[in-house]
């Protein structure tokens, strides 16, 4: 009889260094967010600031990240993961410096510009480096296991980028550990070996930049699922608002504020613990799109709550709905895309997450702006809810998506055909 191994993936030495260096990076990235959400905010008291975060960083992974992931098919994951944990640790160096001095907004976004840049090269690198060190039977333990990670990073940083401006009395010294998160990271993954790709390299060519764009599009399953994990947590994402939720509906501080950022990503580690000591889901698709529409029903709630222990509770139930979307999509990302295209097909990934995170976050805030910040938390769950409706009428099939493990049998025919046509 064969028992569901739950560690399996943690027995390669290259996939724990991976691991850990990723803890590291996102532990220092989500200290820095609370840190510039909470600087911001207070240095200009508007909302739509806040969006402008989101937009700074967006922008650079609209336009960047195609020509990074055909960076990361020719010149190997490795060095761009690398290259661009370096550009971070410059980044968040000239946060820091900024703070120090009080330095203008303008540079600000700037160098979330450069962030926004490192972001473009470091997704589709670091998610293509996990299918080359762990073996093929472990892949879906370790998407698991890559999703506990960082939620537990994101559990972390939070509390700890708060607790550190509570102490502080200002958000400089987040800046500075970031960036010694990002470069005690790069140090670690310089040691990775991953396994050689056998594939010829593409020349960089506009039918190259757009091969991966053109898998997704044939690609019924992955096209549906990146679409409904975008438009859901673009609308229905409160975490830019998280600021003024804190300071002026909850009145919680700083120290709350990190608790708050905190809450969803404590529900996704629980969720991503749970999902990876069980067997894989059986109905993939009901459990993908019931959980999205409960994180819809979530949203609407913290938006509506006043009550500090209640919203925790209910951002935390967000993150816990959502982890089951990201390990749906991520697995079938994985298993569905040929390995000459995972730099590309990761790229467009990439852009389908930060459209949902950032451009979410500028959302936000201008809504916030014209509505107030209830309207628009509340509006962007109802409005996550029938972004489902929609996934379940234009794409039936995710509906009936049983076992992920069945889905690559049925597909990996077509999608090698794809890559030849590519």
């Amino acid at each position: 009889m064969n028992e569901h191994d739950a560690y399996l993936a943690l027995r390669s030495p290259d996939f724990r260094k991976l691991l850990g260096g990723s803890v590291l990076a996102s532990l220092g990235s989500e200290m820095q967010a609370v840190a510039i959400g909470w600087e911001l905010y207070e240095r200009t008291g508007r909302e739509v600031d806040l969006g402008y975060v989101g937009l700074a960083q967006f922008l650079p992974v609209l336009l960047l990240a195609l020509p990074a992931g055909h960076a990361v098919d020719r010149y190997g994951r490795k060095v761009i993961l690398v290259g661009s944990l370096a550009l971070m640790t410059l980044s968040m160096l000239g946060l820091f410096g900024l703070s120090l001095v009080q330095g203008p907004i303008l540079l600000i976004y700037l160098c979330l510009v450069l962030v926004g840049i490192a972001r473009a090269f470091n997704a589709p690198a670091r998610w293509s480096l996990i299918p080359v060190v762990v073996p093929a039977e472990a892949l879906n333990n370790a998407v698991a296991w890559n999703a506990s990670a960082w939620q537990t990073a994101s559990v972390a940083g939070p509390a700890l980028g708060g607790l550190v401006i509570a102490w502080a009395g200002r958000a400089t010294p987040v800046y500075a550990i970031a960036a010694g998160c990002a470069l005690i990271c790069a140090v670690l993954l310089a040691s990775i070996r991953p396994v050689p790709l056998s594939a010829k390299r593409e020349a960089p060519t506009l039918a190259s930049f757009l091969a991966g764009a053109g898998f997704v599009w044939r690609t019924r399953l992955i096209l549906a699922t990146m679409t409904l994990d975008m438009f859901a947590v673009l609308l229905g994402g409160a975490t830019a608002l998280l600021p003024v939720y804190a300071k002026d509906i909850l009145d919680v501080g700083p120290t709350g504020l990190g608790w708050l950022r905190a809450a969803p990503s404590l529900g996704s580690l629980a969720m991503g613990i749970t999902l990876a000591h069980r067997p894989p889901l059986r109905r993939a698709g009901r459990a993908l799109l019931g959980s999205v529409a409960c994180f819809g029903l979530a949203t609407v709630g913290f938006g509506l709550s006043r009550d500090p222990l209640l919203s925790f509770v209910l951002l935390a139930l967000t993150g816990a709905f959502d982890n089951v979307s990201m390990v749906v999509r991520g697995t079938l990302v994985h298993r569905l895309t040929p390995d000459p295209l995972r730099g590309r097909v990761s790229a467009v990934n990439s852009i389908f997450i930060v459209s949902s995170n950032e451009l979410g976050a500028f959302e936000s805030g201008v809504t916030a702006q014209w509505f107030g910040p209830v309207a628009s938390v509340v509006g962007g769950g109802v409005g996550t809810i029938l972004v489902v409706l929609a996934v379940m009428v234009r794409w039936p099939e995710v509906l009936r998506l049983g076992p992920l493990h069945a889905v690559e049998a049925e597909q990996l025919e077509n999608s090698e055909n794809l890559t030849k046509t590519a």
